[in-house]
């Protein structure tokens, strides 16, 4: 079995909304992303993805669960274990160019991680580093001295997957990296992470709301929904053998390219709200706004549960589906 990277065991993050509510952002995750592997994180706008990605990075503290990594909770690491773990887990933002600071040019923004770091013994040594990293990225030593602002999209993506790579990482939290990108240019960025995870053996955490490139990319994908895993299955499987009301919405809405079958096909139009981030309570909460809610549903919160080999779903009814 492949060797587990991370692992996340009732994650929660909640942020404070005023007169004593909070809004669970993440609301009891447990997952594992193993070494090598690709995993898919989808769901609407506003799930929690995100917020995820950004608690696994360490940029927001989690307000309950445990992440570990290399068997140890990650929160009770020890200040060189801390740099370690930076060094390892990286992430690549959504807009690659408000991650770039618009008044340093391409070389200081790479170099920045190998500074404080202190890889590599001399400052010529880690500029050969950025220029490697650059070509890696398919592009040009000369970018090395241009500023953001000279870049296209696609090329300023490039740059800020240069960045993630250049402390040698082993799990890459990629944060929607090509909603802000061409459809052209999304698939060549897409093609150059595929290239590099095998070249490197790099993890990727893929978090995206394009449910036709994820299938692409990922070997196993997790369908998120108010802040919980709702299912986690196969790639293949969950397109094949999806469990849960959420996915066969979400999947119904991917568009066909074929005019005849796309005129033709079933969807399925979501009724009703979700229900208030701040007021989650034991029911489902998808029981709102899914066709097969029954009294079970509104008055039990279905737990994750393992349906069929690698295949787990949060739904009562998930068998029957």
């Amino acid at each position: 079995m492949t060797e587990t990277l991370l692992k996340l065991t009732d994650v929660r993050k909640h942020f404070p909304a005023g007169r004593g509510a909070s809004v669970k952002a993440v609301n009891g995750v447990s997952l594992e992303i193993r070494r090598g592997e690709t995993l898919g994180l989808v769901g609407e706008s506003g799930c929690g993805k995100t917020t995820l990605g950004r608690t696994i990075v360490k940029l927001y503290r989690p307000d309950g669960g445990r992440i570990e990594y290399g068997g140890q909770d990650v929160w009770s690491f020890d200040r060189k274990q801390n740099l370690d773990y930076r060094k390892k887990v990286q992430i690549i933002y959504q807009d690659p160019y408000a991650s770039l600071d618009p008044l340093s040019v391409v070389s200081t923004s790479i170099a920045e991680g190998l500074n404080i770091h202190k890889m590599y013994r001399s400052s010529k040594e880690r500029h050969e580093r950025v220029l490697e990293l650059l070509r890696l990225v398919g592009l040009n030593p000369e970018h090395a001295n241009r500023f953001p602002h000279e870049f296209s999209g696609g090329q300023r993506q490039r740059i800020g997957i240069a960045r993630a790579l250049a402390l040698e990482p082993e799990l890459i939290v990629c944060d929607e990296p090509i909603s802000a990108l061409d459809v052209s240019i999304q698939a060549q960025i897409v093609n150059l992470m595929m290239q590099l995870q095998q070249d490197m053996g790099l993890s990727y955490i893929f978090i995206t709301h394009d449910l036709s490139m994820v299938k692409q990319i990922s070997d196993r994908i997790a369908v998120m929904y108010l802040g919980s895993i709702v299912e986690l299955a196969p790639s293949d499987m969950l397109y094949e053998h999806h469990c849960h009301p959420y996915t066969q919405a979400l999947l119904s809405a991917i568009p066909i390219p074929d005019p005849e079958t796309e005129r033709t096909r079933k969807r399925i139009l979501l009724q009703g709200d979700a229900p208030n981030p701040t007021a989650l309570g034991d029911s489902c909460d998808f029981a709102g706004r899914c066709p097969c809610a029954t009294d079970k549903c509104r008055s039990q919160r279905p737990a994750l549960t393992e349906i069929e080999p690698g295949h787990w779903a949060a739904c009562h009814y998930s068998q029957a589906l």
